[in-house]
């Protein structure tokens, strides 16, 4: 296969993403990669950083050259209006939150034209995005419906441990009435392709119940006799291989010793908890974390779309201390999921 193109968005201004992505394009054998956001951005980043990436940019994509290139060259697409210079990093600002978002359907629109085959997206901050009138919860959001896409769902990975989520950005108490047999039996579907695809489907899936023990058979509420047990009854109908629910306590352990192929979570932070607790490290001499890894990746989308797993960093941004592991294990799997003959087989 020819060496794919990935669009890697810049993320938030303010943010780490410029400098993440300069720190990967130090390094592409296995593929071409365009940055798909604001040159002076990533011009002030790469100041930052030593000057130590040559910048292309382009003003149309189809000026491109994607040829086997030096290491250290960069090819950088202007998405929208250009960001009045200065970056401050660390700041909310609405030019920023729309700078983050022309870069998103910018590089969205190259994928549905396939004139890149991966999306890659560095971090943005919602509040920033809101301050530009941007209300969509976050990037899963954005995607589907740039794409027009209605069933979709997040799918976290970090080593042996690959968690899907029910719901994402809402409240607790809203995700609770989302658990329905017909998100569930939606969801699971969507796991199964993906992992079928991306290692097999030997192992089953794991769902999480969405009570303390699952429930303990209606004693902590019935949210698994009435709409959990159910869709994992009709999922074994339909050939899934499915077990569960599971005590959410115990379950992500399991998944770790390598058990399951994938967990069900039923709502953000159950699911998200136990991945940044596995991929996220902090040095206890410094206090700072020392390896920042795990990788988002969107179901149910008509292109490929992967993610680093961790927010903006505001607190580091403009200092060079950002790690890039999440960023390269992202376009890793990007470039695993492209390998594939048709995106269809991923969603």
């Amino acid at each position: 296969m020819k060496k794919p193109i990935i669009a890697l968005t810049m993320g938030d201004p303010a943010g780490i993403g410029a400098e993440l992505t300069l720190k990967v394009a130090m390094d592409c054998p296995q593929y071409h990669l365009v940055a798909v956001g604001d040159m002076g951005v990533l011009t002030q980043a790469n100041r930052l950083l030593g000057n130590k990436v040559e910048l292309l940019e382009i003003q149309d994509f189809d000026d491109a050259i994607f040829t086997d290139k030096k290491d250290n060259q960069l090819i950088v697409y202007q998405a929208g209006i250009p960001v009045n210079m200065p970056v401050t990093y660390g700041k909310l600002a609405k030019e920023y939150g729309m700078a983050a978002y022309n870069a998103i359907i910018t590089a969205i629109d190259l994928a549905m034209q396939n004139k890149v085959q991966a999306v890659v997206t560095n971090p943005i901050n919602k509040e920033s995005l809101h301050l530009a009138g941007i209300l969509q919860a976050g990037h899963t959001e954005i995607f589907a419906q740039r794409t027009q896409t209605e069933r979709y769902s997040m799918l976290l990975v970090h080593g042996p441990l690959k968690v899907a989520h029910i719901s994402t950005h809402v409240s607790l108490r809203k995700a609770c009435d989302l658990v329905s047999k017909e998100r569930v039996l939606e969801v699971l579907n969507l796991v199964y392709a993906s992992i079928k695809h991306l290692e097999g489907a030997s192992k089953p899936i794991a769902v999480a119940g969405l009570n303390p023990h699952a429930g303990e058979h209606g004693l902590f509420g019935d949210e698994e006799i009435q709409e959990i047990i159910p869709a994992i009854n009709e999922a074994r109908l339909q050939g899934l291989n499915v077990e569960g629910p599971f005590p959410p306590d115990t379950i992500f352990s399991r998944a770790m010793g390598g058990e399951f192929s994938a967990v069900i979570a039923m709502y953000h932070d159950q699911g998200h908890i136990p991945l940044k607790l596995a991929g996220f490290q902090i040095d206890p001499d410094t206090g700072r974390f020392k390896e920042i890894a795990g990788v988002n990746i969107t179901l149910g989308l008509p292109i490929i779309r992967t993610s680093v797993d961790h927010g903006t960093a505001f607190d580091i941004a403009g200092t060079g201390k950002a790690q890039h592991q999440s960023l390269q294990q992202a376009i890793a799997y990007a470039i695993e999921l492209c390998s594939y003959h048709s995106v269809s087989q991923i969603s």
